[in-house]
This record gives C-alpha cells, sequence and structure tokens, in this order.
C-alpha cells in the first residue's frame, strides 16, 4: 500500500467512512447490498491499515472501533447482557501467524490447537432461555442493542421451544436460507415475477426482521448455534 502524508491519510479515510458507513447501511439496515462482501472487506481492511498508521486519526465512529448496524425503530430494542461481537477477518499467512502470535501472549501457552468450522453467512442473533423455556430472541443491532424479534424466531422449526433441562441459558446463533431453499425461492420470485434476493444472507436477514411474523413463517430458515453467551445451571 502507498504511504500516504498524514493529510492525504485524513483525508482518504474520511472518504473510506463514508463509503463504508453507506455500503453497511444497505447491507445491514436495509437488506439490500450494491457491491460484493469481498470489495466492501477491502475498504475495511484500508480503512484499518491507515487507522493503524495514523492512530491519531482514529475516530470512535468509524466502523473499525464498532459493529455494523442499527436497531430498527419499529421493533422493541433488547440490550444484550453479553456484547455481540464481529468476527476479525484475515486475508493472509502472515494475518494468521499474527492471530497465533496474539493467543499465545494473551494466553501464555506455547501450543495451541485450533477448530476451524465453515462460516455460515445469516443473521447473527440471541436466543434466551429460562428455566429451559424459550422466551426471547433477538438480532445482534450494533453488537450491545438488538431488535427484539421473539415471533419470528419461533417460526423457525429448528429453535425448540422448550430444552431437556430447566436451565437459564443465552446462545448465539446464525440465522440463514440454505442454498438450494435460496435458489427456490428466486424461481418462485420469477415466476410471481418480482424482485428476486441478492444473496441468501440477505434474504434471510430481511425474512427475519419483518413486522409480521406470518411473513416470516413463509421462509425456509434455519438456524446454526455456535456459541453460549451466559449460563447458569438449575437443579430441581
Amino acid at each position: 500500500m502507498e504511504k500516504l502524508s498524514k493529510e492525504r491519510a485524513q483525508k482518504r479515510i474520511k472518504e473510506l467512512r463514508e463509503k463504508t458507513e453507506y455500503y453497511a447501511r444497505k447491507y445491514y439496515d436495509e437488506d439490500n447490498p450494491e457491491i460484493s462482501d469481498f470489495e466492501y472487506d477491502m475498504l475495511m481492511l484500508e480503512l484499518r491499515n491507515l487507522e493503524n498508521q495514523f492512530p491519531d486519526l482514529i475516530d470512535k465512529d468509524s466502523l473499525t472501533q464498532k459493529v455494523g448496524g442499527h436497531v430498527k425503530e419499529e421493533f422493541k430494542k433488547v440490550e444484550h447482557e453479553v456484547p455481540l461481537q464481529s468476527l476479525q477477518d484475515v486475508f493472509s499467512i502472515e494475518d494468521l501467524r499474527l492471530f497465533d502470535e496474539r493467543v499465545k501472549k494473551e494466553t501464555g501457552l506455547e501450543e495451541i490447537t485450533y477448530t476451524v468450522e465453515a462460516k455460515i453467512d445469516g443473521l447473527s442473533s440471541a436466543l434466551e432461555y429460562v428455566n429451559g423455556k424459550f422466551v426471547r430472541g433477538a438480532t445482534r443491532g450494533n453488537g450491545q442493542v438488538g431488535e427484539d424479534v421473539t415471533e419470528n424466531l419461533k417460526t423457525i422449526k429448528t429453535i425448540p421451544e422448550t430444552l431437556k433441562e430447566n436451565i437459564d441459558i443465552t446462545v448465539r446463533g446464525e440465522v440463514f436460507i440454505s442454498k438450494a431453499d435460496f435458489e427456490k425461492m428466486n424461481e418462485e420470485q420469477e415466476i410471481l415475477e418480482e424482485k428476486t434476493f441478492a444473496n441468501a444472507r440477505n434474504a434471510a436477514a430481511g425474512s427475519l426482521r419483518q413486522l409480521d411474523s406470518k411473513k416470516t413463517a413463509k421462509r425456509p430458515l434455519d438456524i446454526y448455534i455456535f456459541n453460549v453467551q451466559k449460563l447458569k445451571r438449575k437443579y430441581f
């Protein structure tokens, strides 16, 4: 990357922040992306590199310092007791080496075993269970505050309303639409001469954020749970 003067870097950082905010709004809030994930990632990477080069130009409102996405006013707000953070991207072997070094330094371990999983691209959500009963579900939102989409999540057949144990637990999962179901949805849209969906991720996000749960129920949503946010075990 060309090394810029501070004046040029400041101008470019301003441009990148405006672009990433715009594209993030189209992607996260409107579920209507205008550029590919790779193109967006490259803009974010350039912004992050410039801010690392000129740390005094870092702003708390930059998307490098927070999670993209806002809460729609039509939904009830849910404050996440445990924040739903973003995953960190890497784009080279060197990035992986640096990540490994940070992990070893922070844990004090010399050898680390990693689990590699395929990334499911959907809408991250938190599910809350009290006494083993599903009581509330929310979108990630900005990571700190999300949208209450409990009734919409209840339409997903793979989400159990009752667990086998009477526990209080909050889990994080990715709501998604499979490739096969996505292609079928777009075929149906074409037959009806209606607008097709740009990609499976945004189709899933738009479906989960419907104000009418009956519309959500008609979409082939599924969920993959990948993290326990909070657990309180009960013995009665």
